[in-house]
């Protein structure tokens, strides 16, 4: 029997399913394939007389990619219903096959994730190839989901309560040796030719053997590893465990909560009512927004960046074998050592080989500490060291094929150091800044080759940020941005590229959260009712406490730059009212930031830092409006329509650079799927008039024009 997504054939008294999804790289659970697949089951029961074992394969180079996700952001709230029928008809079928009495093997030639392990899961026996890339696991949680093929209630069972929370409620994910030691396969094969004889065998071997027929839930004498809820040690555990769950997702993310409440009153019941609770939880997240959300950036938005779908087509793959670094600051020396972890040579300058040596010093402090926790050897930490040279002489740099300026966020002092340094490029080499808001074409006027000139804009601390933002320059070719996107992607980061201007796209739009946040304190609402808001709607901290980090004089001075860059064109800034509380507190008030000692914080030593008191009596007015709905509001509506008219200018191409960049970028809230998804989950009309009515409260920086609204529409993604 061929069909359009498996093949079901018998030979020698043993059933095989071989899943092949016609058309698609990988196989899913599309409709066609639940269809199929219950059409198969019921084969297998007719057939079941003539059977002694059922193997499960794949003819992909993977076993099983898990569900369609396309299907799932098609849903809305009214599809609860047909999506809990859906899983349930794809349970019934697995149910079937694995409770015919006879044996079940899973040969898994690859990765099986989410709905794919639930597949595997169908299996009395499972055999592995293996491969080091290979993975297994139920990423779901991740995505706004839960595991609902039986995944949760299989997984609880297997393991315990305990056991099974991080690969259920973390998503943490296994290769074939660690799930052999948890008991999740149960024989490994060196090669994908052998799985078919390896499973013939257990086949062979099982007959006239009910346990092998069986899973262990399945079986009289189960008992669940570790106790029930009603086992006095869990029970005091599972008691607070809700409360522990929702301090972490502030109760932004129901997907944890669902999972934990779907494993716990699973466990308190029989094995076909467990099922059936997973299935209305995954039924009722499956038709929420915020799954919608997390599936559009988190899954599809991921891949377009992954898959180099910004990259210019036609170049061919650059790999980086030797990268300069002006500059041994933080940035600097944060550039130098991502470089050398992923084995590329560094050539780290500064005007003095004390200043340098003391940025190769920050390796060695990051490598120390991997030492002391047992994730690196002693050689491991040495081959990367040694792939770093400090220097204070520019002639160190030549032949390098890319330069990266990483120097104070100064026009001049940036020209200085490139026309330095542009000439030690090796042939075909390139030059990039990594200014955070300087524009890139008028940067590269100093360089001998603009076309070759671009912005690389790390963040801070550059060894864990994933986000990279290019940045294309008037002149710059698409070699050179296809170059750099390689160049990021060789560091293990998420490149975005983005069109020049003022502050760019992530540096911009974060402008606009610190900022409002300012302002906002400028109108009397006091400082812990921001911050404290700020987090509630899911940002990872207030945008008081991050422009102390950033520095409030490093704010003052690019208002300062952007004054004088408007004076020379023959223009005026008109300046926001945050912008003009930062300066006061910096001129007023002598409050720099942090690293001056303190600005909108105080910092005592061996204690916690809290905000400056006299904000309280500076800022905050008793008669302030507090609209609570309004400030969670302003901190989500101001990023999100900067992002929308980034787009709008061009300074933004795509939705998915938007969304990705404002996640790792500038820590939107994840629930949202990132600054763009969350006009498009809401709907652009709802959001039109949500913001024109924080404009009409709150001025123009919640104006969105047609113009802008037009665009969105043009972008929408469909599915």
């Amino acid at each position: 029997m061929i069909l359009k997504t498996l093949r079901y054939e018998i030979e020698q008294e043993i059933a095989t399913i071989t899943f092949d999804e016609q058309g698609s790289p990988v196989n899913t659970m599309c409709l066609q394939w639940q269809d199929d697949l219950f059409e198969v089951a019921q084969a297998l029961v007719k057939d079941r007389p003539k059977l002694q074992g059922v193997i499960l394969a794949s003819n992909k180079s993977t076993f099983f990619a898990g569900a369609d996700l396309k299907g799932v952001m098609r849903s809305s709230a009214a599809d609860g219903p047909r999506i809990f029928a859906e899983i349930e008809r794809i349970k019934q079928s697995f149910r079937t096959i694995e409770t015919l009495g006879i044996p079940v093997v899973s040969c898994l030639n690859g990765s099986a994730l989410g709905g794919g392990w639930e597949v595997a899961l169908i299996g009395h026996h499972r055999i592995a190839s293996r491969h080091p890339k290979t993975q297994f696991g139920l990423p779901e949680v991740t995505l706004g989901l839960i595991p609902g093929g039986g995944g949760i209630t299989k997984m609880t069972r297997a393991l315990g309560l305990l056991a099974a929370q991080p690969y259920i409620l973390e998503s943490k994910l296994f290769g074939p040796e660690q799930a052999l030691k948890l008991g999740l396969v149960h024989a490994l094969v060196d090669a994908d030719s052998d799985l078919r004889k390896s499973a013939l065998a257990f086949i062979s071997a099982s007959q006239n053997k009910p346990e092998a027929c069986q899973h262990v839930w399945d079986r009289k004498d189960y008992q669940m590893p570790g106790g029930t809820p009603h086992s006095p040690k869990l029970a005091g555990m599972l008691s607070v465990a809700p409360a522990v769950l929702k301090k972490k997702t502030r109760g932004l993310y129901p997907a944890p909560e669902a999972a934990l409440a779907a494993m716990v009153e699973g466990a308190l019941v029989d094995f076909d009512t467990a099922m059936r609770i997973e299935s209305r939880y995954l039924a009722g997240l499956m038709s929420s927004g915020i799954a919608r959300n997390m599936i559009n950036t988190v899954f599809f938005n991921m891949n377009s960046i992954k898959s180099g779908l910004s990259r210019p087509a036609g170049v061919p793959r650059y790999a980086p074998q030797k990268v300069g670094v002006l500059g041994a600051g933080l940035m600097g020396s944060g550039i130098a050592y991502s470089q050398a972890s992923r084995g590329i040579a560094s050539v780290l300058k500064d005007v003095t080989i004390e200043k340098a040596d003391k940025g190769r010093a920050y390796s060695a402090a990051i490598s120390q500490k991997m030492l002391e926790a047992g994730r690196i050897t002693a050689e491991q930490q040495a081959t990367l060291l040694n792939l770093i040279q400090a220097t204070d002489n520019a002639q160190d740099l030549k032949g390098c094929d890319l330069i990266i300026e990483a120097v104070f966020e100064q026009r001049d002092l940036k020209a200085a150091v490139t026309q330095e340094a542009q000439t030690m490029l090796a042939e075909g080499g390139f030059f990039a800044s990594n200014t955070s808001t300087l524009p890139i074409s008028g940067l590269a006027t100093a360089s001998h080759h603009p076309e070759k000139f671009v912005g690389i804009h790390f963040f801070s601390p550059v060894e864990k940020m994933k986000l990279v933002e290019i940045i294309r320059g008037e002149k710059t070719d698409d070699e050179t941005i296809a170059r750099a996107y390689d160049y990021v992607q060789a560091l293990g980061k998420l490149p975005i590229v983005v069109n020049d201007s003022r502050g760019f796209y992530t540096s911009r739009t974060f402008a606009t959260f610190v900022m409002e946040g300012a302002a906002m304190l400028g109108e009397g609402i006091p400082a812990p009712v921001i911050e404290n808001l700020a987090m509630q709607v899911g940002m990872p901290v207030g945008p008081l406490a991050v422009i102390d980090e950033t520095a409030l004089t490093l704010s003052v001075h690019v208002l300062e730059q952007t004054r004088q860059d408007f004076k020379k064109e023959g223009r005026t800034y008109v300046e926001s009212p945050g912008e003009l509380l930062v300066e006061q507190m910096v001129k007023e008030f002598k409050r720099g930031g942090r690293a001056a000692g303190g600005g909108f914080y105080d910092y005592p030593a061996g204690q916690k830092k809290m905000l400056w008191p006299e904000l309280k009596k500076i800022f905050e007015k008793s008669h302030a409006t507090l609209d609570l709905q309004d400030i969670k509001d302003r901190i989500l509506f101001r990023q999100a329509i900067e992002t929308a008219r980034c787009l709008d200018e061009g300074v933004l191409t795509s939705v998915h650079e938007g969304n990705i960049g404002s996640i790792f970028g500038i820590g939107y809230p994840a629930w949202t799927g990132g600054a763009l998804q969350f006009i498009y989950g809401m709907g652009v009309s709802n959001f039109a008039k949500r913001s024109q009515e924080l404009a009409a409260q709150y001025g123009d920086g919640f104006n969105v024009t047609q113009g802008v609204l037009a665009t969105l529409e043009k972008h929408k993604p469909i599915y």
